[in-house]
């Protein structure tokens, strides 16, 4: 194998124009192109970090946001229980106040019938009496025992019927 010299020098003086013409027209744009892409590249990047961190803010907000709602959330439930629990308190209060009352005037009512009874027993005892009384004078008395024997029957009728 021989080595032309001549090939080697015009494909090095062809790769030497074509290099020139290249780093002339070709290379400065597309160097232009490449740095605007790395540009662009790193902006895209940048926005990337940036959302993400946002996204990550936000999920962190979106978290407080819940946590507060949940604390909120049992806040009224405690407090919707504390306002039932005062409400039975209130209610039981009331039911003790209303059957105290109905209680005392069951009692009064008692009484007050208990009155009547006592009262009709005395017009009756009263009656009674005056009947005893009217049988005494009706009926000849011959001795003072059989008086007695009227008015202790008289009143072992009436202790009965007390």
């Amino acid at each position: 194998m021989d080595i032309v010299w001549t090939n080697i020098v015009f494909s090095i003086a062809a790769f030497a124009i074509l290099y020139f013409l290249l780093s002339k027209f070709a290379f400065s744009k597309l160097f232009g192109i490449m740095e605007t892409r790395r540009e662009m590249v790193l902006q895209q990047m940048d926005e990337a970090a940036k959302t993400r961190e946002q996204a990550v803010a936000y999920v962190e907000e979106q978290k407080q946001a819940l946590q507060q709602a949940r604390q909120e959330a049992q806040a009224i439930i405690q407090q919707s229980q504390a306002t039932s629990n005062n409400q039975v308190d209130k209610i039981l209060e009331q039911a003790h106040v209303e059957a105290s009352r109905l209680k005392d005037e069951a009692v009064r009512d008692i009484e007050n019938e208990k009155n009547k009874a006592v009262e009709a027993l005395r017009s009756e005892l009263g009656t009674a009496s005056v009947r005893i009384a009217s049988k005494l004078l009706e009926k000849e008395v011959a001795a003072d025992g059989e008086q007695e024997q009227l008015v202790d029957q008289y009143l072992k009728e009436v202790g009965g019927r007390s």
